[in-house]
């Protein structure tokens, strides 16, 4: 009988598809999924260190496998990968009483799971790599994608700015280019999988140079990509808005398949602040940049990130942040509290000197901003007709479904009630669906289907 095996994600996109990748090693080696902890040979924790309480997360989820262990009776190989797993390397260890970790992998070593798993179920020692490497090639065909409509295509491992509070840099290393014909490969091998809309990664995506073709830029990516028959729509994360330049913007212009959606992640309204944070850029010149953007495409939908309570960051400095949140009108935003990563600038040589108090003060104001504006911004769309690529149907209300439009929305819709070779939830994931907005509410809004859907 095969073994079986679980994979439990936490984090950004990235680590998504790192273990849609790991998923696809362990089926080659002969393991089979498996939804249950209690079945399972091996559990795979894919770890985020972005933020505190993500390495929390983990040596919770250690202490649940202990218990399980000791009720069952049976204990399952257990694997940490990604940025924690590379952070903490052999520290891991004798950070939980008795051996609760089998593996412990970076994240330049995926490819090596297998083998490491195979190594430690005969060995009375954990296995740890967390050795780096240059190769960011990965075999075609043996992803195992997790969502049947969208596919995640690496272009760029790792990061070479080093931004004061990002552990990025010191946990995916430095910055790698894949091959250009490496990825349109994969983007086509993911088309004749079915899946119709393409999700380009990368820290610094917009940094992109390709190795195998010094002329290609990531603008040149979009192009190559927004060519291939079959994708429907192409998204991508994180630009960098230094690097985000007028070549960009009118790729994100003119590319039909390219959605005008764009992820500006900000950080601060301070210009000291952004100084502090080794951004490189000003308030004004992010400001002009929005405006650029605007004016290219009036149509486009933005969202950024933003970080509160910085070392150092004044109540001045915040109420900048308020200012540019209302000036950029964000259709939606990822909003943290500042906490120290190792090892980065900000952690070794910037006191944090706001305190927890003050932190939750502020990300309370700017969280309550950004809701009534993603409110307005949603009731505007109210009595329009807007594309939908259905993707998700409802876990409460299987006669429910949703997707998002081409700037990102999310819309949730009943299942057409009249007669149709779709009649159900699920025979409409994938499909693009015309939906004449109803009601708004600040994270997403309600519509029905209407007239004739692709």
């Amino acid at each position: 009988m095969a073994k079986k095996y679980l994979i439990e994600t936490f984090g950004c996109q990235m680590n998504v598809h790192d273990s849609e990748r790991m998923a696809g090693l362990l089926d080659q080696a002969g393991y089979e999924p498996t939804r249950d902890d209690r079945d399972a040979d091996v559990i795979v924790i894919n770890t985020c260190s972005v933020r505190e309480h993500a390495e929390e997360k983990l040596y919770t989820r250690l202490g649940e496998l202990r218990v399980l262990g000791e009720e069952t009776g049976r204990r399952a190989l257990v694997a940490v990968t990604g940025c924690v797993a590379q952070q903490e390397g052999e520290a891991l260890l004798s950070r939980t009483n008795g051996r609760l970790i089998d593996v412990v992998m970076g994240t330049q070593r995926l490819k090596m799971l297998p083998l490491l798993l195979e190594r430690a179920a005969d060995s009375p020692f954990a296995e740890v790599d967390i050795s780096a490497r240059d190769d960011v090639s990965f075999p075609l065909g043996m992803t195992r994608r997790s969502d049947p409509v969208k596919a995640y295509v690496t272009i760029i491992e790792g990061c070479n700015d080093h931004c004061a509070f990002c552990v990025v840099p010191y946990t995916r290393g430095h910055e790698r280019m894949r091959a250009r014909a490496e990825i349109l490969a994969e983007v086509r091998q993911a088309v004749d999988s079915g899946r119709k809309e393409i999700h380009l990664l990368g820290q610094i995506v917009n940094h992109y140079r390709a190795p195998d073709d010094p002329g290609c830029d990531f603008a040149d990516v979009l192009a190559a990509v927004n060519d291939i028959a079959g994708v429907e729509r192409i998204r991508f994360a994180s630009p960098h808005p230094r690097h985000t330049g007028t070549r960009l913007i009118q790729a994100v212009r003119d590319l039909g398949k390219v959605c005008k959606h764009l992820h500006l992640p900000v950080q601060s309204g301070s210009t000291r602040v952004l100084r502090a944070m080794r951004r490189r850029y000003s308030r004004e010149r992010y400001l002009e940049l929005v405006a650029e953007v605007r004016s290219a495409i009036p149509e486009a939908t933005l969202s950024t990130d933003m970080i509160v309570g910085f070392p150092g960051e004044t109540v001045d400095d915040f109420e900048q942040t308020l200012s540019l949140t209302e000036a950029a009108q964000y259709h939606s935003m990822f909003s943290f509290t500042y906490s120290a990563r190792p090892n980065t600038l900000a952690a070794t040589r910037m006191p944090d000197a706001v305190s927890e108090t003050e932190k939750t003060s502020r990300i309370v104001a700017l969280q309550a901003l950004q809701r009534e504006i993603q409110m307005r911004l949603h009731a505007r769309a109210i009595g329009t007709t807007v594309e939908v690529l259905v993707d998700a149907v409802s876990r409460r209300r299987d006669v429910e479904m949703s997707g998002r439009t081409g700037g990102n929305t999310v819309v949730n819709m009943p299942v057409p009630p009249r007669p149709s070779d779709r009649p159900t939830p699920a025979a409409w994931i994938g499909h693009t669906a015309r939906v004449l907005i109803q009601r708004a509410g600040p994270n997403s809004v309600w519509g029905e289907v209407v007239g004739q859907s692709c």
